[in-house]
């Protein structure tokens, strides 16, 4: 989503003349700021985002990878049990 509202601003900052003056938010005030300046925030912030979303992919993918080698340990330790105890009621 932030990834978006970025895209969408440096868009806007393309269309505006270098002498149009830019104005940043900064908490709950609008400060005055160079567009060069801003336009270099947004590339690095969205380089940051990029490399969150790559990084947590990653991570997403590690723990879907663990989960399911302890859900396949857990079944095969359970199978046995499941499986001999059938044996057993079915033998008296």
């Amino acid at each position: 989503m932030e990834q978006t509202e970025i895209d969408q601003t440096t868009t806007e900052l393309a269309k505006t003349a270098d002498e149009v003056v830019i104005y940043k938010a900064v908490g709950s005030l609008l400060i005055k700021a160079d567009k060069t300046k801003v336009k270099e925030e947004l590339v690095e912030r969205k380089e940051l985002l990029t490399t969150r979303t790559t990084v947590l992919a990653r991570q997403e993918e590690r723990v879907r990878c663990q989960l399911k080698e302890v859900q396949t340990k857990l079944q095969e330790d359970l199978n046995p049990v499941g499986s001999s105890a059938a044996a057993q009621s079915s033998s008296q």
